[in-house]
């Protein structure tokens, strides 16, 4: 699919990240409906039918490198997902996003040996003390540990994103990365029975999740680490936790306490902060 219309990196994961976590909050309002892994197929497998048929990738083309690190991306891409939306099925969606920013934000200090770095990994750390579960009352243990398993694949992406950018097409790596990562969560929405039950509004609801969720972010993405090193994509990630807040505040009235309010700040601030001076250093 070529399109006329070029958007600059910067705004382009602006827009990636207004889009995602507007996805989530449809999402998290599907999960009593289907649960979480049904949606997680839903979304994903729909991104994959319409990034294929926009995209049209030849996948005869592809040589042995590209994929070796389709397939990676794509695994990644589905793990990630899923084990985020079980996170988010037992945590505030805010809340999941900050604990799940531990991975961008260890991508972003990696290597790096400047004093000033270790005030981020205390502001990271306090963030994370605020909210973990000996300290927020009635905290999900299980969605705590979730949202952090889905940081370190959230890394993985960042890093594996980087690298296939350069050698394939965007469109068709996220094409190609999204059919993969259905291969490896529809068989968890198929038996575990959520998806039996699809009627054409739930359709409609998880094609809308599609294209906010994944069709576009991902898209969008793709475009810009091609033209952004993997730390600058980190600092305006770092946006992630805050706009997730906003969002379930708006779309399913998901209220913070002030201590939690503290925590998604700190972390913020700690990813933004570390992005800027950490050293450059090849992913």
């Amino acid at each position: 699919m070529k399109s006329k219309i070029n958007i600059p990196p910067i705004p382009a994961v602006l827009l990636s990240i207004i889009s995602v976590q507007c996805g989530a909050a449809i999402a998290k309002g599907l999960f009593p409906q289907i649960g979480a892994a049904a949606t997680a197929s839903l979304r994903i497998g729909l991104s994959a039918v319409i990034l294929l048929i926009a995209f049209r990738p030849n996948l005869f083309k592809l040589n042995a490198k590209q994929w070796k690190y389709v397939i990676l991306y794509g695994v990644c891409l589905g793990v990630m997902n899923m084990v985020f939306y079980m996170a988010i099925a037992r945590i505030p969606i805010g809340l999941g996003v900050t604990l799940e920013f531990v991975g961008p934000l260890g991508l972003a200090i990696f290597g790096s040996k400047k004093p000033v770095d270790f005030l981020w990994v205390i502001l990271a750390a306090t963030g994370i003390a605020l909210i973990a579960p000996w300290t927020s009352t009635g905290l999900n243990v299980a969605g705590v540990l979730l949202a952090l398993l889905a940081g370190i694949f959230w890394a993985a992406y960042i890093i594996l994103g980087g690298r296939i950018s350069k050698i394939m097409k965007g469109g068709d790596a996220v094409a190609i990365g999204m059919l993969f990562a259905t291969l490896v969560i529809l068989p968890f929405g198929i038996f575990g029975g959520g998806l039996s039950g699809l009627s054409p509004k739930l359709l409609g609801l998880g094609a809308a999740l599609a294209l906010l969720s994944s069709a576009i972010p991902f898209t969008l993405e793709m475009r810009a680490l091609k033209q952004l090193p993997a730390r600058t994509f980190s600092i305006l990630m770092s946006l992630e936790p805050a706009m997730a807040s906003l969002a379930a505040l708006v779309f399913l009235q998901e209220y913070l306490t002030l201590k939690e309010c503290f925590a998604v700040a700190f972390v913020v601030i700690a990813s933004a902060g570390s992005s800027l001076t950490a050293r450059s250093a090849k992913l």
